[in-house]
C-alpha cells in the first residue's frame, strides 16, 4: 500500500507564510503528477497546484504570484510554499499523487488525510 502524510499547517495572520510537505511512503515503483488541493467549509475540493515529475507546475489563478509547488523525487516529497496569506486560503490542504505501486504496476491516484491551514487576524 501507498501512504501520503501532510505537513505543516496551522494558524497565521494574513500575510504570513508556510511551508506545506507531503511524503509519499510504502510499495512505490514511481510517482507521476503531485498537487496540493484544498478545500474550504461549504465549498468544493479545489486544484491548487500540480506538479509533474519532471518539474512542470500549475497553478490555480487565485494562487499565481504567492505560491509554489515545489517537489523531491529522491523523497518523494511535495511541498507547498505559501506566502502573503490571505483569509480566504483558509482550508483543509489536501495531498493527492499518482502512484504506480509495486504491487500493481498501474497509476492508482492517493490521498493525504489533510492539514488545516486558517488564516485569521
Amino acid at each position: 500500500q501507498v501512504q501520503l502524510v501532510e505537513s505543516g499547517g496551522g494558524l497565521l495572520q494574513p500575510g504570513g507564510s508556510l511551508r506545506l510537505s507531503c511524503a509519499a511512503s510504502g510499495s512505490i515503483f514511481s510517482i507521476y503528477t503531485m498537487g496540493w488541493y484544498r478545500q474550504a467549509p461549504g465549498k468544493q475540493r479545489e486544484l491548487v497546484a500540480g506538479i509533474t515529475s519532471g518539474g512542470d507546475a500549475n497553478y490555480v489563478d487565485s494562487v499565481k504570484g504567492r505560491f509554489s509547488i515545489s517537489r523531491d523525487n529522491a523523497k518523494n516529497t511535495v511541498y507547498l510554499e505559501m506566502n502573503n496569506l490571505k483569509p480566504e486560503d483558509t482550508a483543509v490542504y489536501y495531498c493527492n499523487a499518482e502512484v504506480v505501486s509495486t504491487l500493481t504496476y498501474y497509476a492508482t491516484a492517493y490521498w493525504g488525510k489533510g492539514t488545516l491551514v486558517t488564516v485569521s487576524s
